[in-house]
């Protein structure tokens, strides 16, 4: 690397076991520009000074940038930029504070995160982990004792109709279904186009079949789904969370699975993560489980990857990267 070129620091937890990156080497391609130089990070779990003083942007998956990480002094770093939508595992005021732009990637996720949650609408649907297991074990005569939900007519829900909840519902049209949502900042007239009605937020969980989470974490988000938000569900009703698992009281949730007030669950997320083995929704029947990676397709990492890389490609141009979070840095 020459002294002239602009650093760019990839996050070691994007490669697979076999080293190579998850989103292929072809995106890769982007980075080969005069001036540009990338490499992975040693160790990416969490932004610290000497990352700020070696690269001018980092493209990071799960690394964690807190309140104490960057003390000051002078550095080099520009850009974080997310792979990725949800940035809670980023201070964004230590980014301001330290002048970096802070970007993510909606983009990239979009279309596989609402993919995820169909995935998981018609897996419970259609009870597909109670027939994996009839199946396995030899008790394909008790089929009937699980019949499935059918779709037509039913109420698909969502908490939080921005980028991924509208894309679902604009997925799920031909599936016949009838469209609520809760977000108080939805575009009314988006939400007409796709046949979407806004409700309150009780009436969501009152009238939802499926109910998927689509909301970012915050302040105001955390715990929002609680005991007394779960207990206006039907019993026959399924939540699915693909967003951010502290958005959901997990303990309440396990209660009213266990005591079978509401009919299961599909969770890509958990308030701890990785969840630890012996948490009690892994051993519940009515419950699917992924780790945080249902949507982790070709499609969505290429997606994800193109959007950092042409992120810090900006950046290095000298131009405002697009899905800034928090404009006021460029300050």
């Amino acid at each position: 690397m020459t002294p002239m070129q602009f650093l760019i620091g990839i996050t070691p937890d994007v490669r697979m076991s076999n080293g190579q990156p998850i989103f292929g080497t072809e995106v890769l391609e982007l980075l080969k520009r005069p001036g540009i130089a990338w490499e992975y990070m040693q160790d990416g779990s969490q932004i610290t000074l000497a990352h700020a003083q070696r690269y001018d942007a980092i493209c990071a998956m799960t690394t964690r940038l807190g309140p104490d990480s960057l003390p000051p002094g002078p550095h080099r770093l520009k850009l974080i930029a997310r792979f990725g939508v949800g940035y809670d595992s980023i201070d964004v005021p230590t980014c301001s504070r330290a002048g970096l732009l802070l970007t993510i990637a909606p983009d990239g996720v979009r279309r596989p995160v609402a993919t995820s949650a169909l995935t998981f609408v018609l897996m419970l649907a259609q009870k597909v982990w109670f027939k994996d297991k009839l199946t396995r074990s030899g008790r394909w005569l008790e089929k009937s004792d699980h019949i499935g939900t059918g779709l037509t007519h039913r109420v698909l829900g969502a908490l939080g109709a921005g980028n991924i909840g509208a894309e679902m519902f604009r997925l799920a049209q031909p599936l016949q279904m009838r469209a609520i949502a809760h977000d108080p900042q939805a575009d009314p007239a988006l939400m007409r186009s796709l046949g979407v009605e806004l409700v309150s937020l009780d009436e969501l969980f009152k009238q939802a079949d499926f109910l998927a989470i689509h909301c970012p974490l915050n302040a105001q988000t955390k715990g929002l789904v609680n005991a007394r938000l779960l207990a206006l569900m039907k019993p026959s009703a399924y939540l699915i969370n693909t967003a951010r698992g502290p958005i959901v009281d997990e303990a309440a949730l396990y209660e009213a699975l266990v005591q079978r007030r509401i009919a299961g669950a599909g969770l890509d997320v958990f308030e701890v993560e990785p969840t630890p083995a012996d948490n009690p929704l892994l051993q519940l029947d009515n419950v699917i489980v992924t780790p945080h990676g249902i949507c982790f397709t070709d499609e969505c990492m290429q997606g994800l990857a193109q959007s950092a890389f042409k992120a810090a490609l900006d950046m290095a141009a000298g131009r405002m990267p697009p899905y800034v979070v928090n404009p006021p840095a460029q300050a």
